[in-house]
């Protein structure tokens, strides 16, 4: 659906420019994550500003407002809003003063993408540059506020999983991590509320994996994030069957659909076979036994995909199941008899590399770290099992999960400044806002981030903040080997 950007925005939106107080002249606002409700989340993963610089503040407002004839553009406004607010209930004249400027007069200055950043410290802030836009400063807030809290989310979310693997690596394998971004693999396309969520959160599991399913994450990536495919690597991915395809092959030949990919179709590489279509457990303990052969004479790793039950029992094993069976044992346990492997530099057994397991139904963090620490309690390492993160992981939030708001903080009336605020008595302190102008600075000692309030205009020019876009033009222009780059060494 096409939308003159000028009525992406909440409907209370649309009289504010009249609200403020007259002879008003600058608004400067910030968005902040101010509360993070997952009690292992302190910081939170700064990713998106650049996409909806460039998607929306350049390309949707020159495309679908300013490069429009004027008279096109207002009279769909006055159309939209005339049939929404009453007949003439408003004035536009704001609107094509804004079109005739032909730019957004704003500035934005930012934490750079991929900072860890405390709650309640600002991922940025916003102001306008030309006084008698003062309105276009909050009235982006809905925008802006919709568009940029998921990327941060999921950006975070990944992390926590790349930090668990990271550390099970470590503790279980040794100092070679270079199997860690293809223990998290992107599941969620499907589950996702739309193509834009659907993207924007696959693009911020790439910031820590490399492991997708989400093929159009690394379009975004390559258009918004200045990657090359060809000359590095963004995501990537097996042959992997579906149900489809072994429900095709029969339930009386499954063990024969198994030999045709392994031998015929995908004779070398990695394949993943999706391996519960009917009982999982007798191709862990029968058929993975009579394929063994073929499976180890294979250039390649034959990858058997579990895709239902509780997760935690499949792979590391039921201790409630009767001892001695496939389920007590655990689908890992299993295919060490058949397949052996290797002992890890940590003591730890590790196998063949020939076969593998992956696992994509029902995970969370939760799950992943419950896995990862049966596997060792066992005995086995951490490279035993890629997990596919999927929207029961990207989904199960909102913005609340860590907070997420856009507020003015400081303004402008006949050229005197205004430190403004909120705190809501009836609140918990959640809503308690920043105050004044802002300045972020590192802490020299512990590296965090802090946030200092009623800052004069020389000081909110120094600190971490840096001017990324303004009056129209992006200024800062990262790529997504910067971004990872940055992350991986806050892991």
């Amino acid at each position: 659906m096409k939308t003159s950007p000028m009525l992406l925005k909440d409907g209370y939106k649309v009289g504010h420019k009249f609200q403020y107080p007259e002879g008003t002249t600058l608004v400067y606002s910030n968005l902040t994550p101010r509360k993070s409700r997952n009690e292992d989340v302190h910081e939170i993963v700064f990713f998106g500003l650049q996409y909806f610089i460039k998607e929306y503040l350049i390309g949707q407002f020159s495309r679908d407002f300013f490069q429009r004839p004027k008279d096109e553009v207002l009279r769909e406004y006055a159309r939209r809003m005339d049939n929404y607010l009453g007949k003439d209930s408003i004035t536009y004249h704001h609107i094509a003063a804004l079109h005739d400027l032909s730019y957004l007069p704003l500035e934005i200055k930012a934490l750079p993408e991929g900072t860890l950043v405390p709650p309640r410290v600002p991922l940025f802030t916003i102001r306008n540059t030309v006084p008698e836009f003062f309105w276009l400063t909050n009235m982006l807030e809905t925008l802006m506020s919709a568009v940029l809290w998921k990327p941060s989310t999921s950006a975070t979310t990944a992390f926590q999983y790349l930090r668990t693997f990271t550390r099970y690596a470590g503790e279980t394998v040794g100092d070679e991590l270079s199997f860690v971004p293809w223990q998290g693999h992107d599941f969620s396309f499907r589950g996702m509320s739309g193509i834009e969520d659907a993207i924007m959160s696959g693009a911020a599991h790439l910031l820590s994996f490399t492991g997708t399913d989400t093929i159009p994450a690394i379009d975004f990536l390559e258009t918004y994030y200045n990657a090359d495919c060809e000359k590095e690597l963004i995501g990537g991915s097996v042959p992997a069957t579906e149900h489809s395809v072994m429900c095709m092959g029969t339930q009386d030949d499954e063990i024969g659909t198994f030999r045709r990919l392994i031998n015929q179709v995908y004779p070398m590489g990695i394949v993943s076979i999706v391996s519960d279509t009917w009982d999982f457990w007798q191709v862990i303990s029968d058929f993975m036994p009579r394929l063994k052969v073929d499976i180890l004479a294979r250039n390649g790793k034959v990858v058997i995909r579990p895709d239902s039950g509780d997760p935690v029992n499949i792979i590391v094993g039921d201790p409630a199941a009767p001892v001695g069976t496939p389920e007590h044992k655990g689908a890992i346990e299993c295919l060490w008899e058949t397949f052996g492997g290797v002992i890890t530099p940590k003591g730890y057994k590790l196998l063949d590399p020939h076969i593998g397991l992956i696992y994509g139904d029902s995970i969370t963090t939760e799950r992943q770290l419950a896995i990862l620490e049966g596997l060792k309690q066992k005995g086995f390492a951490s490279y035993n099992v890629v997990l596919g993160i999927g929207s029961y992981t990207y989904e199960y939030v909102t913005r609340d999960t860590f907070g997420f708001a856009m507020k003015a903080t400081y303004g402008e009336v006949n050229g005197v400044g205004r430190a403004i605020f909120k705190d809501p008595k009836t609140d918990d302190g959640t809503k308690k806002s920043a105050r004044g102008l802002l300045q972020i600075t590192r802490n020299p000692l512990t590296g965090v981030l802090e946030l200092k309030n009623d800052c004069t205009w020389e000081e909110e020019c120094g600190g971490e903040l840096k001017t990324v876009f303004r009056d129209g033009k992006l200024l800062v222009d990262a790529s997504l080997a910067e971004i990872r780059e940055r992350l991986k060494a806050q892991i």
